[in-house]
């Protein structure tokens, strides 16, 4: 199809995605952007938020990621996250006791504030991309 390109989602665990789609919408370092057919290569760093992957026919694949790389070159797009989750495999009282323990930490005055601040972004992360309000 013209109006598509090929994507493919890694993480160190193996390929979470591989496929045609019409556009990719990643959380940039520098704000959300969405890659489309024929974009300008780029090569962006990804933070902690909600990939949409969105498949010819209708069809949007959500993942919540931790961060990485995404790359896009001649309609071939690579996304190297350093984690990935697709919204319907999120364990969601998993990701609700993190944001308890996170927000406790927090809470307590510890010295390990800053990895709990990234670690409650990533529980709202994750909770969001389940469609779970936080």
């Amino acid at each position: 199809m013209a109006d598509t390109f090929q994507a493919q989602v890694l993480t160190p665990t193996g390929k979470l995605f591989e496929g045609e789609v019409v556009g990719v919408q990643v959380p940039g370092e520098q704000g959300s952007f969405e890659v489309q057919v024929n974009h300008a290569p780029i090569v962006s760093t990804l933070q902690v938020g909600e990939v949409r992957v969105k498949q010819p026919g209708g069809t949007t694949l959500r993942l919540a990621v931790t961060g990485g790389f995404v790359e896009m070159k001649s309609n071939q797009l690579t996304l190297l996250a350093e984690a990935a989750e697709k919204a319907d495999e999120i364990d969601v009282d998993r990701a609700q006791a993190a944001l308890e323990q996170a927000k406790n930490v927090l809470s307590d005055g510890s010295s390990e504030r800053h990895e709990a601040e990234a670690a409650l972004k990533r529980a709202k992360n994750r909770l969001h991309v389940a469609g779970v309000t936080v």
